[in-house]
């Protein structure tokens, strides 16, 4: 058992911190265009952080057929049947040609109702990110490609290549940026994303063709005709897909419930959320790689998916603990960092602060979440994350009366709540197996 545990935490270690670095580079893509777009003016930040948020949005599109395709890739490779590889692939990029052209063209047609809808009245700031939509909506072509071929790469157990990909990516990035913003302004900033990007993508293709499971099954015959692999990989992702948006849809609705505390606490927390990428990013990581991991052993029994999910929970659950202490001691210099007035790091402080008890939590659910992924429980999982929804707004609406420190609690309680249906989603799992009945994708 140790020796297994030792192997697992190895593995997952092995895969979560390229991951990590790739979704830190991924978010690194807006900061960069936010800094050199400042320069341009407060209409200009704010149009780009509408199309940076419109693209999270959008983000959650692309797991239906990347995360999908990751999982299904992974347990054909796991099952060593290069037919079943050679129909996730197939399945992948179908319904990725499926999704991408009424996502690029309607968002395109719809740019600036869109602008106005997340802008409301300032006039000058839907001008301009209308025209950042003019760009960026029809690369959503090449950034849903890229995706699918992080998803591919990935399933195939290779998370290191994404990972140079995006670093890759946001370096060009960093060279195009004041070049391109300096000519054009605004549409400049969307045109360096969309051709570092597409730069990135033909290496990831190429990168494709050189990953040896993806070759060779090219070669056979798929296991399933062409509709079947796309249904199978748009049941498979889409629980992930709206796991992500659900979860994106409770922390905009939290920033309302937030705003009636006040403009000073919007900022605080703001700044506090952003800060907490740097430690919930950690914690998806972890959560891909159990994904991948337990998918690669699916069918090697309960107790190997059981030690996967123990090591998700411990390395998860020690990153979780070491960033709940370290906000908790740099609180103010962290505030102080983003340049903010004594109010609002005054409050940021409280927030990051009171938030261990959460981080610590969702640690742990998020690292096991992979496991129910990786395993073909993510339905149940999505059950889960609707209950804590559902718990944490009204919650955080009630303790909002105590302040910042009023939502963290409402935010612990909430993540308790899912953590403990996760438990008993478990422990119904064992009894199935023990009788035989289909284990976590039952459920």
């Amino acid at each position: 058992m140790n020796s297994h545990g030792t192997h697992h935490r190895t593995q997952l270690i092995a895969l979560a911190h390229p991951v990590y670095l790739s979704l830190l580079a991924s978010v690194a893509s807006g900061i960069i265009n936010t800094v050199w777009v400042s320069r341009l003016g407060g209409a200009a930040v704010a149009a780009v952080a509408c199309a940076t948020n419109t693209e999270n949005v959008l983000l959650g599109v692309a797991l239906v057929f990347a995360s999908g395709t990751t999982v299904l890739v992974a347990h054909a490779r796991g099952a060593r049947d290069a037919a079943a590889v050679r129909a996730a692939v197939r399945g992948g990029w179908a319904l990725c040609a499926l999704v991408t052209p009424v996502v690029a063209a309607g968002g395109y047609l719809l740019r600036e109702p869109l602008a106005r809808l997340v802008l409301g009245g300032d006039a000058q700031a839907a001008r301009l990110a209308t025209a950042y939509f003019a760009i960026s909506l029809p690369g959503t072509a090449v950034f849903f490609a890229q995706q699918l071929v992080d998803g591919l790469l990935k399933g195939a157990g290779d998370t290191r290549t994404p990972m140079r990909l995006a670093l890759s990516a946001n370096g060009l990035i960093l060279l195009c940026d004041p070049l391109l913003i300096h000519r054009y302004g605004v549409p400049g900033a969307a045109a360096s994303t969309v051709l570092c990007r597409c730069a990135a993508l033909g290496a990831g293709l190429y990168a494709l063709r050189r990953t040896a499971l993806l070759r060779d099954s090219a070669r056979v015959r798929p296991a399933t005709t062409l509709p079947a692999a796309l249904r199978r990989t748009l049941t498979t992702g889409l629980p992930m897909s709206a796991d992500f948006t659900v979860r994106q849809g409770g922390a905009l609705a939290l920033v309302a419930i937030v705003a009636r505390l006040g403009v000073t606490a919007v900022a605080a927390y703001a700044i506090a959320y952003k800060v907490m990428y740097v430690a919930t990013m950690a914690f998806y990581a972890v959560r891909q790689a159990a994904a991948i991991h337990t998918a690669h052993t699916r069918g090697a029994g309960e107790d190997r998916r059981r030690d996967i999910g123990r090591q998700a929970v411990l390395i998860s659950g020690a990153l979780g603990l070491t960033a709940a202490v370290l906000f908790a001691l740099a609180a103010p210099w962290i505030t102080a960092a983003f340049g903010a007035g004594p109010d609002v790091a005054r409050q940021g402080v409280l927030f990051l602060r009171c938030i261990g008890p959460y981080l610590l939590l969702m640690a742990c659910f998020i690292a096991l979440g992979g496991v129910f992924e990786g395993s073909g429980g993510a339905p149940a999982l999505l059950r889960v994350t609707l209950l804590g929804t559902a718990v944490q707004l009204p919650l955080a609406h009630a303790l909002s009366g105590l302040g910042l420190a009023g939502i963290c609690l409402a935010l612990a309680l909430a993540m308790a709540v899912q953590c403990a249906a996760v438990a008993l989603l478990l422990r119904r799992t064992r009894r199935q197996e023990e009788t035989g009945v289909c284990p976590v994708a039952a459920g």
